[in-house]
């Protein structure tokens, strides 16, 4: 009997598989493993091993459809009606679609991080996935199927351009890229809550969870990039401001929110920083 592949090289075949129910199943379905393991898991990780994906698989895994456009092209409609709302809630689950890579990508991606790295990832990508199935079931009910809608790769994007650096992607894509969406969040569930229809009311329960949950999520990001600016006697807020301009991360724009960042364990300094960028224009 073949040894079973460990758990950083299933993270690996979950983020290579392109059908997105199936990835939630297998994402849950790792996760399901490890918990199994208890304590005795650390082995299961292969820490140490640099993994090579196989060049015939696409990089993510994702179905051929949505149509991928640039972000400008996204087109933004009213969730006041039916099929604005639908396309709202795609949206959303197309950013925790991709948040199931990004998770699962740290998972493979980093060789010889401590084992909590790796439980801390798993953990965050079964969460999305979570988010993910919530999202899809609440789209069926208004008559539509994750695919129906264009959407943008911005995330993923940034997931390419910090592959070699762990402590670039733990700055740019859980500190900033998905730390936006605690600022973004609760202005979408105050337009919902003036749409106030069963259907509407749904989506701001569910953003309810997904909130709650990835101000934990960008708390791992915050950890870890705090534990590897020690580790480089860095200073994480100018090495922040140098990774942002490397790889041209988008300007951060309030409003902010900032009892949900902190929270999620930004410091002092950065939120004054933060308070200090200029608003995001409404008008």
């Amino acid at each position: 009997m073949p040894p079973t592949p460990s758990l950083r090289r299933e993270a690996l075949a979950a983020l290579c598989t392109a059908e997105p129910a199936d990835k939630a199943a297998r994402t849950h379905a790792l996760w399901q493993r490890w918990r199994a393991l208890g304590a005795d898991d650390a082995a299961a990780w292969d820490t140490a091993s640099d993994l090579v994906p196989d060049p015939a698989q696409p990089l993510p895994g994702r179905p051929e459809r949505p149509v991928l456009v640039a972000p400008h092209a996204v087109a933004q409609r009213s969730p006041f009606t039916r099929e604005g709302l639908a396309a709202l809630v795609h949206a959303i689950a197309h950013i925790e679609f991709n948040a199931i890579n990004l998770a699962l990508d740290a998972v493979w991606r980093f060789a010889a991080m401590p084992t909590d790295f790796y439980r801390q990832w798993l953990q965050v990508a079964h969460e999305e996935a979570t988010h993910f199935g919530l999202l899809s079931e609440q789209l069926q009910a208004l008559g539509h199927a994750y695919g129906d809608f264009p959407a943008h790769n911005g995330l993923w994007e940034m997931c390419v351009k910090t592959q070699h650096d762990v402590t670039a992607r733990m700055a740019l894509v859980p500190r900033t890229l998905e730390a936006r969406g605690l600022d973004a969040t609760p202005l979408i569930q105050a337009r919902l809550k003036q749409v106030n229809t069963p259907e509407a009311r749904r989506v701001v329960e569910i953003l309810d969870r997904i909130l709650r949950d990835e101000i934990g999520h960008v708390a791992v990001g915050n950890r870890w990039y705090a534990w590897l600016c020690e580790r480089q006697g860095l200073a994480p807020v100018a090495h922040y401001r140098q990774l942002a301009r490397l790889h041209a991360a988008p300007r951060l724009r309030g409003p902010f929110n900032l009892e949900a960042r902190r929270s999620a364990g930004f410091s002092e300094a950065e939120l004054a920083e933060l308070e200090g960028a200029p608003a995001e224009r409404t008008g």
